[in-house]
C-alpha cells in the first residue's frame, strides 16, 4: 500500500513538473509569439520580450521574426518599352507586420518568399515592360553632357548620351514598392524597400554591344596612332630640317676657314718662291721627278728635254768642281 501510494505521488509529481514547464515561455528580442490552439492562432500576437503564459498541453508556441528580412529574387529576362531585352535582378526587405495574419496565409518565412517571388517578380515585370531603358540604367538627375566633354565621342554614341531621361531608376523602383506594398497586407507582410540589385543585356545584345564597343575602341585606338604618326612625322620632320641646316651653316664655315687657310698658304708660298724663282723651278721638278714614277707606263724623252736639264746641270757643276 505504501509502495502505491510512493508511485501515485511521484507520477503526479511528474505530472505537475511537466504541466508547469509547459505553462511559461519566453520571448526574446526581435521576435514575436502567436499561440496555437487545435492549430489554431488565438489571441493577439505577443510582441513584448520576456516571461509569458500558455494553457499546456493545449497550446504552443509559434515564434516569428520583427527584424528585417532579405528577399533576393532570380534574375529574369524581361523586354523594355523599347524591345530591348535584358536580365534584371531585383532585391527587397521586408518584415513581418501582423504575425498572426501571416501564421493563417503563409505560415513560413519559406512560404512568404514564395509570394514575395510571385508578386514582386510580376510587378517589375509589368513596370520594365513600360518603361524604357535609358530610365533604368540613369536617374532623373542625369545632365546630359555639353561642349567638349562630346568632342571625342562618336556621333550614335552621342545620340544615346543626348536621349532625356523621362522617369528614372529611383521613380520605377517607387512604383515597384508602392504597387507590390497593396498586395502584402494580407498576407501580415510590410514591405520595406525594392532596389534593382543588377542590369544587364540578354547574352545575344550582350556580344552585338561587345563587338561594337570593341570596334570603337579600335577605331579611337587607331584615330591616336594616326595621330601620333602625324606628330612623330612633324618632329622628325622639324628635326631634319634643323639639322641640314646646321649642317649647312657647319660647311659653309669650313669652307671659309678652308678657303683662307688655301689663301694664306698660297700666298706663303707665293713669297717664298718669288724670294727665289729658280729655286721653286727646281723644287717642282723635283716633284715632278718623284710624282711621274709609274711602273706600268714607260716614258722616252731625249737628253736635249728640259726635264733633265737640272740633272745635267748638276752632273756639269759637279765635273767643274773636281776640275778645280
Amino acid at each position: 500500500m505504501k509502495k502505491t501510494t510512493t508511485v501515485g505521488l511521484g507520477v503526479l509529481l511528474l505530472a505537475f513538473v511537466v504541466a508547469f514547464s509547459g505553462t511559461f515561455y519566453t520571448l526574446e528580442e526581435g521576435k514575436q509569439a502567436v499561440i496555437v490552439q487545435f492549430g489554431r492562432p488565438v489571441g493577439e500576437p505577443v510582441t513584448s520580450a520576456g516571461l509569458h503564459i500558455k494553457i499546456p498541453m493545449i497550446q504552443e508556441v509559434r515564434l516569428f521574426e520583427t527584424r528585417l528580412l532579405a528577399w533576393d529574387g532570380d534574375p529574369n529576362q524581361i523586354p523594355t518599352k523599347g524591345r530591348e531585352f535584358i536580365w534584371i535582378d531585383t532585391t527587397a526587405r521586408w518584415r513581418i507586420a501582423d504575425a498572426k495574419t501571416f501564421l493563417e496565409n503563409v505560415a513560413t518565412e519559406a512560404g512568404a518568399r514564395s509570394r514575395l517571388d510571385d508578386i514582386i517578380d510580376s510587378v517589375v515585370r509589368d513596370q520594365v515592360s513600360r518603361s524604357e531603358l535609358v530610365d533604368l540604367v540613369r536617374s532623373a538627375s542625369w545632365a546630359t553632357p555639353q561642349g567638349q566633354n562630346l568632342s571625342d565621342v562618336p556621333a550614335e554614341v552621342q545620340e544615346l548620351l543626348k536621349q532625356k531621361v523621362t522617369r528614372g531608376r529611383e521613380e520605377i523602383t517607387r512604383n515597384i514598392l508602392s504597387e507590390a506594398s497593396k498586395i502584402m497586407p494580407q498576407y501580415g507582410i510590410e514591405l520595406v524597400d525594392v532596389r534593382i540589385k543588377r542590369l544587364d543585356y540578354v547574352e545575344s545584345v550582350r556580344e552585338r554591344v561587345y563587338s561594337r564597343m570593341i570596334s570603337e575602341r579600335k577605331r579611337i585606338a587607331a584615330q591616336f596612332r594616326s595621330e601620333g604618326e602625324g606628330e612623330s612625322a612633324q618632329i622628325l620632320g622639324t628635326m631634319e630640317k634643323e639639322l641640314s641646316q646646321i649642317r649647312s651653316s657647319a660647311y659653309r664655315k669650313v669652307q671659309e676657314i678652308r678657303g683662307k687657310a688655301d689663301a694664306e698658304a698660297a700666298r706663303i708660298y707665293g713669297d717664298a718662291y718669288n724670294g727665289d724663282p729658280e729655286f721653286y723651278a727646281f723644287s717642282r721638278t723635283l716633284e715632278a721627278y718623284k710624282e711621274g714614277q709609274n711602273e706600268n707606263s714607260v716614258m722616252i724623252l731625249t737628253t736635249d728635254s728640259d726635264y733633265y736639264r737640272y740633272l745635267k746641270n748638276s752632273g756639269g757643276a759637279a765635273k767643274a768642281r773636281s776640275t778645280r
